[in-house]
This record gives structure tokens, sequence and C-alpha cells, in this order.
């Protein structure tokens, strides 16, 4: 667990976020809990990052950290507004309207994360290599979690300038409020960018779901998905 300090400095003021990196994929996931603290809820923010490379482990790492930070959120929330000094932490600064309109079409049909939530997909590189049946299949499925999360998709690489500058405005709208980008990409054959409110289901086309329904989207994962791909 590493802490990074990012500071961005304007007319000699100073907004400084604090950047706590969890290693290791989902064996230290317990850590989770050392940066998500009651005073820290007003402010947070969970950015998700999954190896593009390695897509028959990437439901499972995501559907376990994705639930251990819900549900060590909840806790702490629940905890805060017990405690005397509750009433000052106990809700988040971002909120689910600032995010989605209020006539988004899937807005009864999503659950949305806690807090803001970025998912990054790294490796594109490497993604790009495969078989454009299992890219689309990838794709499709990482965009229907995003959107059923309320949050914001992009495919990076390190060897790409580019896509690396377009997360780091998504890192800066998080940390900061900065503009995040208007640029979106939904196709499959190049790197899929999608800030938070701008997907829905129709233009996913959802992919079927098996076992229980929509609301508990945890314990299911799409067929034909990630790691059926593989």
């Amino acid at each position: 667990m590493q802490n990074m300090n990012t500071v961005m400095t304007l007319f000699q003021l100073k907004d400084v976020a604090h950047l706590w990196e969890l290693g290791g994929g989902t064996s230290l996931s317990d850590l989770i809990q050392i940066p998500i603290t009651p005073a820290a809820l007003r402010f947070l923010s969970v950015i998700l990052i999954l190896d593009l490379s390695k897509p028959n482990t990437l439901w499972a790492t995501m559907e376990k950290l994705l639930h251990a930070a819900q549900a060590h959120f909840e806790k702490m929330s629940s905890q805060a507004q017990k405690s005397k000094s509750g009433a000052k932490y106990q809700n988040p600064v971002h909120s689910t309207a600032r995010v989605l309109p209020k006539d988004y079409p899937d807005r009864e049909l999503i659950s949305p994360f806690p807090v803001p939530l970025l998912i990054v997909g790294s490796k594109y590189d490497l993604f790009q290599e495969f078989h454009s049946d299992k890219k689309k299949v990838i794709s499709k499925t990482l965009r229907f979690v995003a959107h059923y999360y309320a949050a914001s998709l992009i495919f990076t690489s390190i060897k790409s300038e580019s896509l690396m500058s377009k997360t780091k405005s998504f890192f800066s709208h998080l940390a900061f409020g900065l503009e995040k980008g208007k640029t979106m990409c939904c196709d499959p054959g190049k790197p899929t960018i999608i800030p938070a409110g701008s997907d829905s289901f129709s233009q996913i086309g959802s992919p079927p779901l098996t076992d229980v329904d929509i609301t508990s989207l945890h314990a299911k994962k799409p067929k034909g998905s990630v790691e059926e791909s593989v």
C-alpha cells in the first residue's frame, strides 16, 4: 500500500490529493481499509486498474475489489453516522445527481457506486492484439459494469502518450474537479474512453445475464463474458 501526494497550485493556493495504491491484485484487498476512513469519505474516489492482457482474471479481480471497497465504505459510513462526529463525515460531497442527468434512461436500472469510480483497463497495447471477437466481449462487459456503477471507463497503455494523457485527465478530474475531456470512443477496435453518464444499456446492447437479476450484479457475470472468451 503506497501513499503518493499530488499537488495542484493555483494563485498560490494548493489542493492536495492523496493517492493510495493497492498493489498485488486481490491478495491484499483487506488493506483497502487503510485509506477508506470516516474522515476521508467526503472526498473519496476509487480508481480500479485492470490488466486487459489477462482476461481470465478480469471478472474475479473486478468483482472482489469493488465489493471490498463498497463494503468497507458502507461500514465506515455507518460508523461515522453513529459517532459524535458523524454529521461531519456522513455524506460524500460527490452525488449521483452530479454525474448523471435526471432524465438518464437507465436511472432505475443502475446502482451507482457510493463514490466516484474510474475503471482503467491497462496494457491496451497487448489487448489490441487479441482476436476481434474477444475484444468485443471484454469491451462490452466492462462497459456494462462501468455503466451499472455510473463509472468512467478508459483503456490505456504506458506505451501511448496520448492515452496516458487522457487517463491523467480523468485522474485530475477526480482529484481536483478539472475538466476530464469530452472524448468518447465505443469502437471495440479502438481504445475505449467513456466518461461517466455517457453510455446506456441500449448503446451497449447489454449481454444476457444468468443466475440472478441486475440488482445483484456481483453475483453473476454476462454469458459469453470475459472468462468464457479466453
